[in-house]
């Protein structure tokens, strides 16, 4: 297998790169596809003829459709081929961008964007993970592999702002998609010297019952969340119903096992304390990072007046310090317990917040910014890494198709909550009182980042062996 082929010098050989390059940057893309939008805000609004809150949602449902449809996009690669997936997943992402681009109103928008785009991630992303976890054998050849990827994913979230906003700016919104597509078919074309290691079964079951279940209760449960400004009954209602469809997907799951088949998910996925605890981490952070990015940018243009390229340069602090702790991420994992890593980055991330907090509400200065997110980018990605490492390297190779397209589904959930919790409780007052609900929204981010800190701490110092396949 290609990943006998790693040289021991810290570096990867031809044939692993030509792996690793095309799936980093389809975690790059897709990552900037979940942020690239905060600071087109007013222009797309503007375009198509609708509000600050109609973009919100758009946003929210591509971050949605992702978390909703990972879990059995990664259940599907056992059964098509990891290969096919992600080569299938490019292509409806690469349609939902054309789309995008030419949209003449918020729905075909959606259509594109939340809809194609986001089925096409939750196909294309599991693979992504699943053929890191097989083809680079080895704790450390894994988390450099694991790092790169990452790395690319939380610079992707966080320049996003930057290239849309350089690109809306010069170009026009419509163009950040059109550069969506020319990436995606550059991955198409890299990806010709992927094989997959495993081969696929098309006898597989695929649990229908249980992807439909667990789909509609995250839906429910973020479309509650989304309404509370609107009728807190409705809200109250639509969370109860996603919860009551959770549990009914679990029921589900034991019910198979008992019987003897193969559920969406297996218990023995929830069994394992550390990767439970790593899953909760993934969340938080991306429910900050894709939280922040919203709350940011629509303060920016909307209270501010900020055009998209104002509003992507202040980002430069957040990209500046993922890159920073991104690139130091193997060497800070050779010498410290990627539990201590996390904890780190959960504190960073948390005085970041609080920096965001404390001196922006009393300065009009751009500038007040800058350190809050920078300290942010900086915890970030400290912790990205560590976090998918302890989760992907807690299960064997059997389990690793339904393991990433949890955790997938996991850190998606924390994006699109973070996009629609703050930035429900920001639109909500955005236009009446700006300050308290920009304040409000920050407050909310940062007992998120104690609470991951909290979690962190509970972390095993020295995680155990991973399980046998």
């Amino acid at each position: 297998m290609a990943a006998a082929e790693s040289l021991p010098a810290g570096r990867f050989s031809p044939a692993l790169r030509q792996i690793l390059v095309p799936l980093a940057l389809a975690q790059f893309i897709c990552s900037f596809a979940g942020s690239n939008m905060n600071v087109m805000i007013n222009d797309i609004s503007k375009d198509l003829n609708t509000t600050v809150q109609g973009v919100q949602i758009a946003i929210t449902i591509f971050l949605l459709v992702m978390a909703a449809l990972m879990i059995p996009g990664g259940k599907l690669t056992d059964r098509y081929g990891r290969k096919r997936c992600f080569l299938a997943g490019l292509i409806l992402y690469g349609i939902g961008a054309l789309m995008s681009a030419v949209s003449p109103g918020l729905g075909i928008l959606i259509l594109g964007n939340s809809i194609f785009e986001g089925v096409g991630t939750a196909l294309l992303i599991p693979p992504v993970y699943i053929l890191t976890t097989l083809v680079f054998t080895g704790v450390t050849n894994r988390a450099r592999a694991f790092g790169a990827i990452s790395a690319l994913g939380g610079i992707g979230a966080a320049a996003g702002p930057l290239i849309g906003g350089l690109i809306a700016s010069t170009l026009g919104w419509r163009w950040a998609f059109v550069f969506q597509a020319v990436v995606i078919a550059a991955i198409v074309l890299l990806s010709r010297r992927i094989t997959d290691p495993l081969p696929a079964d098309p006898t597989r079951p695929f649990d229908t019952k249980g992807a439909v279940l667990s789909a509609g209760g995250l839906v429910l449960i973020v479309a509650g969340i989304l309404a509370a400004d609107n009728n807190g009954w409705v809200m109250l209602g639509l969370i109860a119903a996603g919860v009551l469809l959770l549990a009914l997907f679990f029921r589900s799951v034991r019910a198979k096992e008992r019987a003897g088949q193969e559920p969406l998910l297996s218990t023995a996925l929830f069994r394992n304390r550390t990767s439970n605890l790593g899953l909760v981490t993934q969340n938080a952070q991306w429910l900050l990072l894709t939280g922040t990015s919203f709350v940011v940018s629509a303060y920016l243009q909307v209270v501010r007046g900020y055009d998209p390229i104002q509003t992507g340069i202040v980002f430069t602090a957040t990209t500046a310090g993922l890159l920073a702790s991104s690139l130091a991420a193997e060497r800070f994992a050779r010498r410290r317990p990627q539990r201590l890593l996390i904890q780190v980055g959960f504190v960073l991330t948390a005085v970041g917040v609080a920096a965001l907090l404390a001196l922006v509400t009393g300065s009009p200065s751009p500038w007040a910014f800058a350190p809050g997110l920078l300290l942010i980018g900086l915890g970030l990605g400290m912790m990205l890494t560590p976090s998918v490492n302890v989760v992907q390297s807690s299960f064997g190779d059997s389990l690793q198709g339904e393991i990433s397209g949890l955790s997938r589904s996991v850190s998606n959930l924390g994006s699109s909550l973070g996009t629609a919790v703050a930035g429900t409780i920001l639109v909500a007052g955005i236009t009446s009182t700006p300050q308290r609900s920009y304040g409000l929204a920050m407050a909310v981010l940062g007992v998120v980042a104690l609470v991951g800190l909290l979690v962190a701490t509970r972390l095993p110092r020295t995680p155990p062996p991973t399980a046998a396949s």
